[in-house]
């Protein structure tokens, strides 16, 4: 078991029992006094650890989280003297993940407030399981030395801490984010994202023929078959509802690029918002996009999607813009990233597809 003493709050994610291997990670370790009399676990524990529910140590122990000498228990075991009691993870713990590296950012904003980034596609936005280093946060705890610590605006309780963000975009999103860099502005830009007066617009690049202009409406919660995915639920009896407006940009054939204005920020809401009316995005291997939806059934142009989706890492999806009441300033500020090299060659390649069609019809 690899170890880690920590005086820090304690890992709340417990979701990661279900991961773990027979490589555990310790976050914390206690050896009880010889004074000690005997008492709960999870009594004992509540004075130990700051910030931590009696419920959260309690769910602790029955996912098999806490270990005393060795051995998981139960809430209900008293504790004695001379007991080493752990708390252990199948991930290590937050000050093994949370180091500054030195990755590229570009920055196309930036004062004593907030910074303005363009993320490039690929790039993870925090660390979390399996994505230990190589992070946005990793990138930006290099850029500058201190960072509020919040929650996202919208996170479950259990949610981990990130810091400086106040929202974040997938992994193979490009584009757009802000990020604080005081406690005023983290709550500040937090309070405009709940009031839904952010201005949010996306690129994204669908399977299909859509009409002009339209409002996608449905209920977003975790998909009862998969639980990274997210689905539709339009009686609204689960999930929280969602609402995606969009405009027909440029038609290409088999494809379509619209521009997608977020009214709300569920997870994967374009995504899988696009996908409920039957027009999953390009290359989007979660929800149907990364292989042919629309188009001819032949050799050649089977290859042809398959030359298109190697052109980008994965979902075809750009948070093109954002706009938001600057917290000091007290102005109205915009910003724009432009679409990433292989979103541009994309497009490009089905232009030149249709062109040719064309020609040879």
């Amino acid at each position: 078991m690899k170890t880690s003493h920590l005086n820090e709050e304690p890992e709340d994610n417990l979701e990661h029992e279900a991961e773990q291997g027979d490589d555990l990670y310790e976050h914390h370790r206690f050896i009880v006094d010889k004074g000690q009399e005997l008492l709960r676990i999870d009594k004992y524990l509540m004075h130990k650890l700051e910030k931590t529910s009696r419920n959260r140590i309690q769910k602790g122990a029955e996912t098999g989280n806490i270990l005393v000498n060795d051995h998981p228990v139960k809430s209900n075991y008293r504790v004695k003297p001379g007991d080493v009691i752990s708390i252990v993870f199948a991930h290590p713990p937050h000050e093994n993940l949370l180091v500054p590296e030195q990755i590229p950012l570009e920055i196309l904003y930036e004062d004593e407030e907030l910074i303005i980034i363009n993320k490039q596609p690929g790039l993870v936005v925090h660390p979390g399981h399996g994505n230990y280093s190589g992070t946005l946060v990793n990138g930006l705890l290099y850029h500058f030395q201190h960072l509020p610590f919040s929650k996202h605006p919208q996170a479950n309780e259990e949610d981990e801490i990130r810091p400086g963000l106040v929202h974040r975009i997938d992994k193979e999103t490009s584009g757009v984010m802000v990020i604080a860099k005081t406690e005023y502005s983290m709550t500040h830009i937090a309070k405009q994202f709940f009031d839904r007066t952010i201005d949010r617009k996306y690129m994204a690049l669908v399977w299909g023929d859509l009409d002009k202009e339209g409002r996608i409406e449905g209920h977003i919660g975790r998909d009862k078959r998969d639980r990274k995915a997210m689905a539709v639920y339009p009686e609204g009896d689960i999930g929280k509802p969602a609402a995606t407006n969009y405009k027909v940009i440029e038609r290409l054939q088999y494809v379509t690029l619209v521009e997608c204005k977020l009214e709300t920020g569920r997870t994967h809401q374009i995504r899988v918002h696009m996908k409920y009316i039957n027009h999953p995005l390009f290359n989007d291997d979660r929800y149907g996009g990364n292989k042919v939806v629309k188009g001819v059934d032949t050799a050649k142009y089977r290859q042809f999607v398959e030359n298109c989706f190697a052109l980008i890492p994965g979902q075809a999806l750009h948070a093109r813009s954002l706009g938001l009441m600057h917290p000091t300033k007290k102005e109205w500020v915009h910003f724009e990233a432009p679409l990433p090299k292989g979103f541009e060659d994309l497009l490009i390649k089905w232009r030149n597809y249709i062109n040719t069609t064309i020609k040879l019809s």
